[in-house]
C-alpha cells in the first residue's frame, strides 16, 4: 500500500467523524460510493446510497441533544482498487428525551478507489461496550 493511499483512507475516516459530529449530511453522503452502505446494527439502521445516508444523518442528529465521536486508527489492508479496514470509536451523547449513552465500538470498513479518490463502499458499526448511565454534564451551549 502506498503512503498516499493510506493517507487518503485515513483522511476519509477523519472526514466521516467530523461530518457526523458537526451534522453535515451532504459531506457525509459524499464520502460514500453511489451505492455505499452505512450500517448501525445495534440501532437496526441501514442507509444505502447518497440520499438515504444524507436523510439518515439528518434524522439521527434530530434525535440528539448532543453527540461526540472520537475515532482511533485501526487497520487498513489494500487490495488494488479495494481495501478493508477498522476504526475504533468512543461515542457519547444524550438524546432529546434525556436518555444518554457511551459506546466503545469499531467500524468495519470496505473502501473503493473511485475517480474521486477513496470512498466507503460499506461502513458497519459494531458496539463492543455500551453504558446507558445518565451523563451529568452539559454541552457549553446550555450551561447557565
Amino acid at each position: 500500500m502506498s503512503l498516499a493511499d493510506r493517507f487518503e483512507i485515513e483522511s476519509l475516516r477523519s472526514e466521516f467523524n467530523d461530518a457526523g459530529v458537526t451534522g453535515d449530511p451532504d459531506r457525509m453522503a459524499a464520502l460514500f460510493t453511489d451505492r455505499g452502505i452505512w450500517r448501525i446494527p445495534a440501532a437496526n439502521v441501514t442507509f444505502t446510497g447518497h440520499a438515504e445516508i444524507r436523510e439518515g444523518l439528518t434524522r439521527l442528529r434530530d434525535l440528539w441533544e448532543f453527540f461526540v465521536q472520537e475515532a482511533h486508527p485501526g487497520t487498513i489492508a489494500l487490495d488494488g482498487h479495494q481495501a478493508t479496514g477498522r476504526t475504533y470509536v468512543h461515542e457519547l451523547g444524550r438524546f432529546r428525551d434525556g436518555t444518554a449513552f457511551q459506546i466503545h465500538g469499531v467500524y468495519h470498513d470496505r473502501y473503493e478507489h473511485t475517480a474521486d479518490g477513496w470512498k466507503f463502499a460499506e461502513r458497519v458499526n459494531e458496539v463492543l461496550y455500551r453504558d446507558d448511565s445518565p451523563l451529568p454534564g452539559q454541552p457549553p451551549s446550555v450551561v447557565p
